[in-house]
């Protein structure tokens, strides 16, 4: 499965993926962290064009900080947008404790949960982790 890495968490996503392999999770499923520029967005798009991405291209949004403000928000996009085949959008609770191996291992954890549950939580929208 791949998730649709947001562009203000590239640095901490490599961190996270880091805490994926060493737990042997890629070894059990095939999961890859995409960019926005893999599938041809901009640091700035809006993200009505990040949410149709990801559902074009069967991928995940990990994020931590889309909003619930305005027409274009992710929010208002999921409630508008949001069927029973649309995957989910995945949201880290806090960005900053990625840093502690701790928090980033229970984030890890989280989404190979979500993985290996995916049928259960299409159409669910967003899901908070850790």
């Amino acid at each position: 499965m791949n998730f649709l890495v947001d562009y203000n968490l590239r640095g901490q996503a490599a961190l996270l993926w880091g805490t994926i392999a060493a737990e042997g999770w890629l070894e059990l499923m095939p999961i890859r962290f995409v960019g926005f520029e893999e599938v041809g967005l901009l640091a700035n798009s809006s993200d009505r064009l990040v949410w149709q991405a990801a559902q074009t291209n069967r991928m995940i949004i990990l994020t931590t900080n889309r909003n619930m403000k305005g027409e274009d928000s992710l929010e208002q996009i999921i409630r508008e947008e949001n069927t029973m085949q649309s995957l989910p959008v995945v949201t880290i609770g806090n960005k900053e404790r990625l840093d502690e191996q701790s928090y980033r291992e229970r984030c890890a954890s989280r989404l190979v949960e979500i993985l290996f549950d995916i049928e259960n939580y299409m159409g669910v929208g967003r899901v908070y982790i850790p």
